[in-house]
């Protein structure tokens, strides 16, 4: 009997997935997810992708949007862009999983120059879709590959560029032209947003992003926020939590040594801000999560 893209996904995360329930694959930018109870918040500032659920549910939260989606759904994210999201159903007898593919825009941009636009909204960067019957399968072929590795190194590329292309010409493809642009806003704005992530750690100025990014320091700034739904300063403080968060959980990193890695040089400011993103003091924030894990 076929195995469905569910069944490979189920195999390869029940025996892969690390503590945290990521299951990298051989294939670049593939994961897949598997959790066997409902999870707490988990705030992030993703990279563009598309998580395909396949099991269980999740909520996703933009600014003041929630999106909820269950089997047969797929998450798009096509812009940097902070969320926050939470497994919401999942047990041991029928735990959560998804795949999800980081998104490459290099394709995107080969790919958008040989596709007609497709109509629909540019400007949403979070939507929740069913997903499109091309897209699921190219993704079982994928995840058949990696019961044949020999074949990985021929076969994967064309299929990562098939998925894309289903991707760019379905129901999501008007959100990643955006992506697929070589000087548009969306571009520019990513070329100031790879300068925050690569320096979180030190200061940055306005002048210096906006030149990165092309743009006068008035037009960068509504762009920026248009795009990420933050401001330049509020992204940085962000992912500086998120990291610090990420230390402290993985590596066992104190907070007072976290705080300073990430850029703070006040760890009562750093509790402070962690506590408003969080929810909780990093250190009750950090015993929650080891104890869940």
């Amino acid at each position: 009997m076929s195995r469905t893209l569910l069944d490979l996904v189920r195999s390869f995360a029940d025996t892969h997935a690390d503590r945290f329930g990521a299951a990298s694959t051989p294939i670049p930018r593939l994961t897949a997810i598997r959790a066997t109870q409902p999870g707490e918040l988990q705030v992030a500032v993703n990279r563009p992708l598309v998580a395909m659920l396949l099991q269980g549910a999740k909520r996703v939260t933009i600014g003041a949007e929630t999106l909820e989606f269950g089997p047969g759904d797929s998450l798009l994210i096509s812009a940097d862009v902070p969320t926050v999201s939470q497994i919401t159903q999942a047990t041991l007898g029928a735990p959560y999983y998804s795949l999800v593919l980081e998104l490459d825009p290099v394709l995107m941009r080969e790919l958008a120059v040989e596709i007609a636009a497709v109509p629909g909204d540019p400007r949403k960067p979070v939507r929740v879709e069913p997903t499109d019957a091309d897209v699921a399968d190219v993704a079982l072929r994928l995840m058949r590959l990696l019961d044949r590795p020999f074949a990985l190194p021929v076969l994967q590329g064309p299929l990562l560029r098939e998925i894309h292309f289903w991707l760019l010409a379905g129901r999501h493809g008007s959100a990643l032209r955006s992506l697929g642009g070589a000087d548009g806003h969306a571009q520019r704005i990513a070329r100031a947003v790879a300068m925050i992530r690569e320096s979180y750690a030190r200061p940055i100025r306005i002048e210096e992003l906006a030149e990165a990014a092309g743009m006068s320091t008035s037009s960068f700034h509504q762009h920026f926020r248009q795009t990420t739904t933050l401001s330049p300063l509020q992204f940085q403080k962000q992912l500086r939590l998120i990291e610090a968060r990420r230390q402290m959980l993985a590596d066992g990193t104190s907070v007072s040594s976290a705080a300073y890695a990430v850029g703070y040089e006040s760890v009562p400011q750093f509790t402070r801000e962690y506590g408003r993103l969080f929810g909780k003091p990093p250190a009750r924030d950090i015993r929650r999560a080891q104890m869940a894990a």
